[in-house]
């Protein structure tokens, strides 16, 4: 059983072709897959989409399974892992998949898997950061409170931010942002958070500003947002593969820096996402809240809907294959 986008925002679920396997590739079957923003942004908008229908599984790169066939020395059957394999290379919204070994880690035979599964997320999050400058004492700004934002909330709160402001209009994700680390919330969006920020940094802007929703509006947003010379991280996946517009000028007039970070599957031994599960068998952070649905993968369509929609609680969702 394999879910198959169709066209634009439109699932089956169907009966897919066994994968083939490489030399050095272990088979998993999946025990949960969780829905990513950028899965949205591909499945909806056509985010690196050459032509649909997609294929079986893509782009499901979030995902937990049991090893049932290895063609590794690295794992054997039976070990529990976390896939985390480019977002070009997964296929994960399915009962099996064939992932290459220096894209696994082994978890805990035991845990939640839902949980286990946030590492991969949790570990882009950890990546990035690693490259900002020092930020103790600072004042940051997360700007949207999905499962990612949530994610750079704890982040930056252990990396020293003093003060901690987000921006999300949707009740159920701005309250949870106070479990990891927000200190002030605001409620509304566009030119009306642009000024509560300016109000509550006395006109400066933020030292540091996290785009964490990837929408052509936020982009200009923040740079709005930064203080001048401020540091900018761009972390939510482009809406279209081809040219966006953004207010340039106030950057350019900021003279902000601000920095994209993809490829947190090429570092070397994955040490971020070693880290996240780390931090989450140990209870470094508690990601339970943050799993706010768990489906059958017989209603992928449903679920992709929910999450699109952000109404019903949703924050993250976990489909069963």
């Amino acid at each position: 059983m394999s879910a198959l986008c169709v066209e634009p925002g439109r699932f089956d679920v169907v009966d897919a072709p066994f994968p083939e396997m490489a030399e050095g590739d272990a088979l998993l079957r999946y025990e949960v897959a969780s829905i990513c923003g950028s899965d949205l942004h591909i499945a909806y908008l056509g985010w690196n989409v050459d032509g649909w229908p997609l294929q079986p599984g893509y782009p499901g790169h979030e995902g937990v399974g049991r090893v049932v066939e290895t063609r590794s020395e690295a794992f054997q059957e039976g070990d529990r892992v976390l896939a985390v394999p480019h977002i070009w290379n997964s296929f994960g919204f399915a009962q099996y998949q064939a992932v290459d070994d220096g894209h696994l880690l082994k978890l805990p035979s035991e845990g939640d898997a839902a949980s286990l599964s946030m590492a991969q997320q949790l570990g882009t999050v950890i990546f990035a950061a690693k490259k900002l400058p020092d930020v103790t004492g600072q004042t940051a700004v997360v700007v949207g409170q999905g499962s990612a934002g949530l994610f750079w909330d704890h982040v930056l709160k252990l990396r020293g931010v003093e003060r901690l402001i987000s921006i999300e209009p949707l009740a159920h994700r701005s309250e949870l942002g106070s479990r990891y680390g927000v200190d002030t919330a605001i409620d509304v969006t566009g030119d009306a958070a642009t000024q509560a920020v300016l109000d509550l940094t006395g006109g400066a802007g933020a030292d540091l500003v996290i785009e964490a929703v990837g929408s052509t509006p936020t982009l200009s947003q923040v740079f709005h947002l930064v203080r001048e010379e401020g540091q900018v991280v761009l972390f939510g996946l482009p809406e279209s593969s081809g040219t966006v517009p953004f207010d340039y000028d106030t950057w350019f007039r900021k003279r902000a820096a601000a920095y994209t970070r993809l490829g947190s599957q090429d570092e070397a031994g994955l040490v971020s996402y070693v880290e996240a599960v780390d931090w989450i068998v140990s209870g470094g952070i508690d990601v339970a809240p943050i799993m706010s649905h768990r489906m059958p993968g017989e209603e992928t369509q449903k679920a992709f809907d929910m999450a699109m929609d952000r109404g019903d609680g949703v924050v993250k969702i976990a489909l069963e294959f």
